[in-house]
């Protein structure tokens, strides 16, 4: 079915094209023969992020769908304006679960990498590839549409929700925590264990397949090699094979293996902060400051996911597990400068994960839409109902 699909998209009917009053605007398929170099020269010259705040550039080591390539179905269409690039967005489809009725799955599909040329913005060509691309999904009978964007992302969200009717669903948060070369001091009470694959895939779904958007090929993550493994934490002196009185888990995902981001902007005061971290790092090392990690050259960094815990000792365990990937990244890779987790909005958990709060952002925001007659007033009770604990986020979407 995935070779005819793509052999299907391979010869597509000629690509559609919109006179905007300023030439003709054409949206195909990515050509990853012709269009490589071009799509990789311009993912590193259009920033990411909102305007007048921190933003990122982004190097993809010469695959520019790296970030969708390990969905199970993917496409990129890139937007040409008088034979010039001007814009590219990708997508992916997944089955996942989505509490509405009659059952408790549903195939979404998400939208990411949109990206417009700063000079051809405010012309509709962001829209249109939006539209192209829900048209792939509706072909693909996707029932919904997705997307992530900041919450005080302005343009984004006037896009998405004011102009393409999609509906605020979640509030995320986003964790993010710097790497440095000391190591984080985890508790003697603790005992950790790495899972083996069939392991975590049977409790994973034991625990979270009734979480929001846990995706029915789990086990496809849990194998995929930059998928780092998955770990437990117990209290010591108890049993992993006699289920603990509390125990946590999480597994870890290489971003870094796959792109690499450069920070392009910062307010001075962050530079400042920087900047003076390292010199008090070198100047009074016995007093262990932390310090920011030079974000200003490229670098990669671990994402965890699959954060779950049950019992009252839950936190500290969560807590342990993240110091310990914390040593990890310190130790087993020299570019890994972050790590990164994301949660549901009101998961507890969140309060346990070390972070810093001036790299990381309190409320993410993902937005839906309903591809499908039948699933509009499903819709309404995903998007007005209270937010859900727990949320499973794929790092393969990051």
């Amino acid at each position: 079915m995935y070779a005819l699909l793509v052999r299907n998209l391979s010869h597509e009917p000629t690509p559609p094209r919109d006179r905007m009053g300023y030439g003709e605007l054409i949206i195909r398929s990515y050509d990853a023969q012709n269009d490589r170099a071009q799509v990789e020269d311009f993912e590193r010259r259009c920033e990411v992020g909102p305007a007048k705040r921190v933003f990122l550039f982004t190097d993809t080591l010469g695959d520019p769908i790296c970030r969708i390539r390990n969905s199970p179905i993917y496409k990129m269409l890139v937007a040409e304006l008088d034979s010039q690039l001007v814009g590219v967005i990708q997508g992916s489809i997944k089955l996942v679960t989505v509490h509405r009725p009659p059952n408790d799955l549903a195939k979404v599909g998400y939208i990411l990498g949109l990206r417009v040329a700063p000079l051809y913005r405010r012309r509709r060509i962001g829209s249109s590839l939006v539209i192209k691309l829900e048209e792939w999904f509706i072909a693909n009978d996707v029932d919904y549409a997705y997307m992530a964007t900041e919450k005080d992302n302005e343009a984004s969200v006037k896009l998405f929700v004011d102009k393409l009717r999609y509906a605020q669903f979640q509030t995320p948060t986003i964790l993010v925590n710097p790497v440095s070369h000391r190591r984080s001091r985890i508790s003697s009470n603790v005992e950790l264990a790495k899972l083996k694959i069939e392991e975590a895939e049977s409790i994973y779904r034991k625990f979270m397949s009734s979480t929001q958007f846990f995706p029915v090929d789990m086990g496809n993550i849990l194998r995929n090699k930059l998928s780092l493994g998955t770990w437990a934490a117990y209290p010591r002196g108890e049993s992993w094979g006699q289920v603990p009185s509390s125990w946590a888990m999480l597994s870890v995902w290489n971003s870094g293996e796959l792109f690499k981001l450069r920070l392009g902007n910062a307010p001075l005061s962050c530079m400042m902060y920087t900047k003076s971290s390292r010199f008090f790092q070198k100047l009074l090392p016995c007093f262990k400051l932390p310090g920011i990690p030079d974000f200003f050259h490229p670098f990669g960094f671990y994402f965890i996911y699959g954060v779950y815990g049950k019992g009252p000792l839950s936190g500290k365990l969560v807590r342990a597990l993240c110091q310990f990937v914390h040593n990890m990244a310190s130790s087993k890779s020299k570019d890994c400068k972050v790590i990164v987790t994301e949660v549901g909005g009101s998961d507890t958990s969140r309060l346990h994960i070390p972070h810093w709060k001036i790299l990381s952002c309190p409320e993410d925001l993902w937005c839906i839409k309903a591809l499908k007659n039948e699933e509009r007033d499903n819709l309404h009770e995903l998007t007005k109902g209270p937010p859900t604990r727990t949320l499973f986020v794929d790092p393969r979407e990051v």
